[in-house]
């Protein structure tokens, strides 16, 4: 079983930083997507970052653009998001997802359309927690 474990989620003065990991415990498991998701109390489950991992190639909320930063350590098998100029509004719990990892010959425009929907991803991590406030 693949496992997902988050981490770096805190409290932040709003403008501040914070750089969330992900860890992927399989070292011998390669995804070929993986994304960030949030969930606020009392709302829905939204995509914030998505990555092609063969290419790079990153996705963003356009709440989320220009602030946040999405990136891979293929060596590490770790994913990261570099949060900065926090809102009161990103204040949510944090989850790190992959897809399943099987071989996957779709064109990237595929995930291009879907990188922020919740199916696209079949391992989840259990969530950090992040609060923005002064």
């Amino acid at each position: 079983q693949v496992r997902l474990v988050e981490s770096g989620g805190g409290s932040v003065q709003p403008g501040g930083s914070l750089r969330l990991s992900c860890v992927v415990s399989d070292y011998t498991f390669r995804s070929n997507y993986m994304g960030w998701f949030r969930q606020a109390p009392g709302k829905e489950r939204e995509g914030v970052a998505g990555i092609a991992t063969g290419s790079g190639r990153t996705y963003y909320a356009d709440s989320v653009k220009g602030r946040f930063t999405m990136s891979q350590d293929n060596a590490k098998n770790t994913v990261a998001l570099q949060m900065n100029n926090l809102k009161p509004e990103d204040t949510a719990m944090y989850y790190c997802a992959s897809d399943s990892g099987r071989a996957d010959s779709r064109p990237w425009w595929v995930y291009y359309s879907n990188w922020n929907a919740d199916s696209w991803y079949q391992y989840w991590g259990q969530g950090t927690q992040v609060t923005v406030s002064s």
